[in-house]
């Protein structure tokens, strides 16, 4: 049986030696929790506007509510994406470079796919 070296705060906590485990598991199920109630009002919103005109449609956005809870869907989405995709990757890349490379990666496209989608909501939000 192995002693276990940290201090017992620290094991009370239950951090280990990146001192990060338990908050990124923390944010990854309230990301979880927000993308139920975000996905659940767009698909009713998207339901709603299945037979409107493109007007209606871009109007229904336009709206300073439906704009924030849209950009907070797409924002919460991608950072609950790479989130996963970090566990995923750290758990099954063993190659250090191809590891650190990786999270690089889907963290930069992430970033920029957030952006795109949040200027996109700007741009029918503002209609321009």
């Amino acid at each position: 049986m192995s002693k276990d070296l940290r201090n017992p705060l620290a094991r009370a906590r239950g951090l280990g030696s990146a001192k990060e485990g338990v908050g990124h598991w923390m944010t990854q199920r309230i990301t979880a929790l927000a993308l139920v109630f975000l996905t659940l009002w767009f698909v009713i919103t998207v339901l709603t506007l299945m037979h409107a005109d493109y007007a209606t449609a871009r109007a229904t956005i336009a709206k300073p509510w439906n704009a924030v809870l849209l950009i907070a869907l797409v924002i919460t989405m991608f950072k609950h994406a790479v989130l996963g995709l970090q566990v995923v990757i750290e758990d099954y890349v063993h190659t250090r470079w191809l590891e650190m490379t990786s999270l690089v990666l889907i963290k930069f496209i992430a970033v920029l796919a957030a952006l795109m989608g949040v200027l996109a909501v700007l741009r029918i939000a503002l209609g321009s």
